[in-house]
């Protein structure tokens, strides 16, 4: 038992009104944990706190009924018996007379009556007493919300104890609710409404003497509109009260006579809410009060949904870019699906009386009138085609509903728009060629009707096939589409018919297409179009295809066409019509590759190929097979024609870029894959042809596909196709792998044909895109054979030397090494290997002779060898093994570093270190440009991402914030350098540096150090203005400023530098070289118009002249761009007026 003086503390801390609420809460835990755990029983904590709930001092008494009130809240799952729940029942029922502690009594009742234990008797005695002594609405919101929360409950678990309270019960909740405008307290007002429904649910029963007054009371919230200010207590939206509302409207038929009046009513209001809201509510209520008394307010219902559509429905998309599969597409409309969705309901309750109000409608009757005059979509007038869209939609819903519907609107109106269209089974022989037809005679408001009912039948049928499947031949719509299918292929076949004298339009074509595809997509299982028809159709899009039309819209269609209505014959793969579709159409496109069509441009072909390729896996395989076909056909012809060379390209992009990444999205197998590749590698070994296949064109295709390839298959695969590249390039190169074993290597030695680069540029596109765990063959001679070839400049080999070393096993790991090697027993290789370099040359002081001399490959980049070539390869096959370390975070990045700053600062053949002395002078010293540039371009491989390697789709190991840690620590370097650098001219090769590292960093490590970089980041934009070739730089330097200048955290830096910012920028809005840099700095202008007026205002001049000639600039983006800076920058002029 719990000591009586903690007790005491614990009970006079919450009572006491001095008491902070945080002590209060703590004190009420405290209780409620000690009732809990059995330190303390509940009888013992009422006979001790009897003082409090007994005394004259309204405040300790309402505080102490609380606490109780409370305690009872917190110990809900604490058993109690019932003579327990008794007595606390009839005291807290007592205190709901005494106003002054009225909370605490309905804390408690609520309490206790959702232990669901509360005896009838005591349950109705509460519900009297908050009808006799509570008047509700002059309550404070919390205590409102309360006696809503006890009334609800009441209703919803005691029904039986307070339905005996008859009309008393029902005059106190619509006196409780009345003029409620607190959302939390309204959402409990509508349930109690919705309960009350069901609590006296008979139509002639006590509710309905007081159904007009209740109605009355909701009525005043509809619609609902909410302006109850956003706040972290309330949880309640606009939605949810709407949602409960009309739960109340439906909740009993008895309100019918009042809501529909009023729904038809606000569907009239100018306000989007109320027209949303009533389309909701009467379907809602149409499902809740049933088809009987719906019935009679049908045609008014039916009217007002007819006018919301001609209103709302918007124009449809006549474009296959983003149109649906099946049917027609329109922009959204929350209006207008609404009132679509209550059509279907409607129908779906009341099929027979809905389809003979729209089939009798006279504005469906006048507008089969009005499109009876018109050949051409477009010349039918515009209100006509707002009506005319709404009558298609409503055809529509009413063909997908339900069968009986289907039937009905089929029997009734598509035989008559078929006649009045001037397609008839009667007077169109099924056999008659199309172009024969006369154009004229093609109403195509009826065909845009067809569609629609098209649509909605085929929809209806593939939702409900397992209820027609047995039954569908005696189905009326699919006897009517049946015996109409020739007279629909010949009605819609002959709008695309293109003549000298004739070119369909835009919407014409996306009729006549859209037509054809929904005729040949409907269930195959059910198909009431005949095989024929479905064969007639495919062959009229392939005759569109294959004669080209230039790319037409007519072509990009009929393409889309065949792709949507192979897409779903896909599914049924042994069916006929997905036989025909492979007979007719994927295997015709695999034979247009081999055709030298003039009509059909080579491009086209490919596009037509990857489409239908998609369209199944199936599919896929067939046109892949014809694919690698015609790539090796045309590369085996590069030397005798040159077409072929741009045909195996454009099918080796197709390949690498659409074909391959679709077969691995959608999980095909990767043997194909592998088989290609193998082909490809087998081709290059029987290439004699020193020229072919090897061209730079072909060859970065090529490279593309193994790459791709490769990289997208498992370790297995990668391993057989590693082994075959081996093979190939050690019989069929000049290299042999036991001389390049041997020390030193000899590069000289070597001349590298362009066979043998082809060779060399594929099998380090294999080792690209290999995983860390593909075992390497011979890995030793794979390393000294990149070396050499990266010193003749072969870049691929080079970027095949970094991807390995990024991936190789460090001795540090215990993960398993899948090579013979690990890394640092690899970049032992590198770095130790001598290299023979035989040169008159060479600087005096390495060997003291002049026939030649060993030296490693760091030698080479600092100019030892005094050969110009040979030091420019060494840099840039150095920069790419950089990036695979720096990657990985290897330690060694920072000596490769240290390299390229040395030839930065000298551009000497000098091997001597990193020194004060070699900084200071060297003003002195003789510079090589090409060797500081490919030094400063080094930095640019090292931050840059690259799609060509080390990059996550080739498995390249990358570890988090190398980018921010590289920053971090070349930064200060960089900057003591430009500072002490005392020649511009080493200067500006420093700045090009600096600008590729920042342009590479992430954007917030840049606004970090926005103070520090500033002025060193605009004296590289003032250097680089000069040289053309330095535009994509300067535009990335630009890049960065600009996301300074935008973000909050660069402000107060932008701020210190504005007038040097703002002359930079001033200089750039006239660049000649990159549209972008005058764009990106007219926009940066802009952004520096919102700085402190004190800062800008004395730059105002200078730019508002600067931008004035912008305004005329030949690009439109730019003189956009300077209209809007001269606005923002005049207003800033105008704010310094003083009248």
């Amino acid at each position: 038992m719990a000591e009586t003086t903690q007790l005491t503390r614990h009970i006079e801390a919450y009572v006491a009104s001095s008491s902070t609420p945080t002590h209060q809460a703590s004190s009420l835990d405290a209780i409620g944990y000690l009732v809990n755990t059995n330190a303390l029983t509940l009888e013992a904590l009422v006979r001790e706190m009897e003082m409090y709930l007994t005394t004259s001092d309204h405040v300790v008494r309402s505080r102490g009924i609380l606490l109780l009130a409370e305690v009872l809240t917190r110990i809900a799952s604490k058993p109690l018996g019932s003579s327990t729940i008794h007595s606390l029942a009839g005291f807290f029922n007592e205190r709901l007379a005494d106003w002054r502690a009225v909370r605490g009594a309905l804390v408690g009742c609520l309490a206790l009556l959702r232990r669901k234990s509360v005896v009838d008797s005591d349950a109705k005695a509460i519900a009297q007493s908050i009808l006799q002594y509570l008047q509700v609405q002059s309550l404070g919101q919390y205590d409102r919300k309360l006696c809503f929360e006890l009334l609800h409950c009441l209703l919803e678990l005691y029904s039986d104890a307070v339905a005996p309270l008859g009309e008393d019960l029902i005059y106190g909740i619509c006196e409780a609710i009345d003029t409620e405008k607190d959302p939390e307290c309204l959402m409990l007002a509508f349930h109690i409404v919705e309960s009350l429904a069901q609590l006296y649910p008979e139509p002639s029963g006590l509710l309905g003497s007081f159904a007009t007054d209740i109605f009355a009371i909701l009525e005043a919230y509809f619609p609902i509109h909410f302006t109850h200010p956003n706040s972290g207590d309330i949880h309640i939206q606009r939605d949810d009260l709407s949602r409960a509302l009309m739960s109340a409207f439906s909740s009993t038929p008895l309100f019918e006579p009042f809501v529909i009046p009023l729904l038809l009513e606000k569907l009239s209001s100018s306000l989007h809410s109320a027209k949303i809201d009533s389309l909701k509510y009467l379907r809602e209520c149409s499902s809740k009060y049933g088809a009987e008394r719906i019935s009679k307010y049908a045609k008014a219902i039916w009217s007002s949904l007819k006018d919301t559509l001609y209103t709302y429905l918007g124009e449809p998309d006549f474009s296959f870019t983003q149109a649906p599969a099946g049917g027609i597409g329109f922009p959204k409309s929350d209006i207008a699906i609404e009132a679509m969705s209550l059509l279907q309901q409607l129908i779906v309750q009341n099929s027979s009386l809905l389809v003979s109000l729209i089939i009798d409608d006279q504005d469906v009757n006048m507008i089969f009138n009005t499109i009876a005059s018109y050949d051409v979509y477009d010349a039918i007038p515009e209100q006509e085609k707002k009506k005319l869209h709404a009558i298609g939609r409503i055809l529509y819903i009413t063909a997908k509903t339900s069968i009986t519907s289907c039937n009905a609107v089929f029997q009734s109106l598509f035989s008559q728009m078929m006649d009045n269209s001037g397609f008839s089974v009667s007077n169109i022989d099924s056999s008659l060629n199309v172009d024969s037809i006369p154009s004229q005679k093609v109403k195509l408001g009826f065909l845009y009707l067809c569609i629609e009912l098209l649509s909605g039948c085929n929809e209806l049928i593939v939702s409900e096939v397992p209820a027609l499947q047995y039954n569908s031949k005696s189905e009326t719509c699919c006897v009517i589409l049946h015996s109409f299918s020739a007279p629909l292929f010949n009605a819609f076949g002959s709008v695309l018919a293109v003549r000298a004298d004739r070119c369909p339009l835009g919407p014409d074509i996306y009729i006549g297409v859209k037509g054809l595809q929904i005729l040949a997509m409907f269930q195959i299982d059910i198909f009431p179009i005949p095989i024929s028809i479905f064969e007639k159709i495919l062959g009229k899009f392939m005759s569109i295809i294959m004669e080209g039309l230039n790319r037409t819209v007519l072509w990009e269609a009929a393409l889309k066409a065949l792709f949507h209505i192979g897409s779903f014959v896909q599914k049924f793969h042994d069916s006929e019509k997905a036989m025909s579709y492979r007979r007719l159409v994927v295997e015709k496109m695999v034979e247009l590759l081999s055709l030298d069509d003039v009509t059909l441009p080579f491009s086209l072909k490919v596009e037509a190929l990857s489409d239908i390729g998609m369209t199944g896996m199936k599919y896929m395989l067939t046109i892949l097979q014809g694919l690698g076909g015609a790539v090796f056909a045309n590369l085996s012809e590069v030397c005798r024609n040159v077409r072929s060379s741009e045909i195996a390209i454009q099918l080796l992009e197709c390949y690498s870029c659409k074909l391959l990444p679709w077969i691995h999205e959608n999980g095909g197998s990767e043997e194909f894959v592998v088989q290609f590749v193998s082909d490809i590698w087998s081709q290059a070994g029987n290439y004699v042809d020193l020229r072919a296949p090897f061209e730079k064109g072909r060859l970065y295709a090529i490279m593309k596909v193994m790459k791709i390839s490769v990289g997208s298959c498992s370790v297995e695969s990668q391993n057989i196709i590693l082994q075959k590249a081996y093979s190939i390039i050690s019989s069929h190169t000049n290299f042999q792998f036991n001389e390049v074993g041997r020390s030193p290597l000899t590069p000289e030695k070597y001349d590298i044909s362009p066979r043998d680069e082809g060779m060399l540029s594929l099998f380090a596109s294999v080792t690209i895109a290999v995983s860390p765990k593909t075992h390497i063959p011979n890995i030793r001679g794979v390393l000294r054979l990149f070396i050499i070839a990266l010193l003749k400049g072969v870049v691929p080999v080079a970027q095949a030397l970094g991807s390995m070393i990024n991936k190789f096993i460090s001795k540090a790991n215990d993960a398993e090494n899948f090579n013979d090697l690990t890394l640092e027993e690899a970049l032992d290789v590198i770095f130790s290997t001598k290299i023979w370099v035989s040169s008159t040359d060479v600087l005096q002081g390495c060997n003291g002779t002049n026939n030649g001399s060993e030296m490693v490959l760091t030698d080479l980049c600092l100019g030892i060898a005094n050969d110009r070539l040979l030091q420019t390869n060494a840099i840039c096959g150095l920069s790419w093994i950089g990036k695979g370390l720096l990657l990985r975070g290897h330690e060694k990045i920072k000596d490769i570093t240290m390299i390229f700053i040395e030839c930065l600062i000298s551009g000497t053949k000098s091997a001597l270190p990193l020194t004060k002395d070699s900084l200071e002078n060297t003003e002195e010293q003789k510079w090589d440009p090409l060797i500081m540039k490919c030094s400063a371009d080094a930095f640019h491989v090292l931050v840059s991402d690259s799609d060509d390697c080390l990059n996550r789709k080739f498995h390249a190991i990358i570890r988090p914030l190398y980018k921010q840690r590289f920053f971090s620590s070349i930064m200060p370097i960089f900057q003591q350098l430009i500072t002490k650098s005392l020649s511009s001219f080493s200067r500006s090769f420093l700045y090009r540096a600096y600008a590729h590292i920042i342009s590479d960093t992430p954007q917030i490590v840049i606004v970090s150090e926005a103070k520090k970089l500033i002025p060193v980041l605009l004296n590289c934009l003032s250097m680089l203005t000069d040289d053309i070739q330095d535009k994509d730089i300067l535009y990335g330097l630009l890049l960065v400023l600009s996301g300074i200048l935008t973000e909050k955290n660069g402000q107060e830096a932008v701020t210190e530098n504005a007038h040097i910012i703002i002359n930079c920028l001033i200089k750039l809005v006239d660049y000649p070289h990159k549209t972008l840099v005058r764009e990106t700095a007219v926009q940066c202008l802009v952004a520096l118009s919102v700085l402190p007026h004190v800062r800008i205002y004395p730059m105002r001049t200078q730019v508002l002249r600067a931008i004035s000639k912008c305004l005329d600039d030949r690009k439109r983006a730019v003189r956009l761009e300077a209209v809007k800076c001269q606005q923002a920058w005049a207003s800033t002029a105008s704010t310094s007026l003083r009248f």
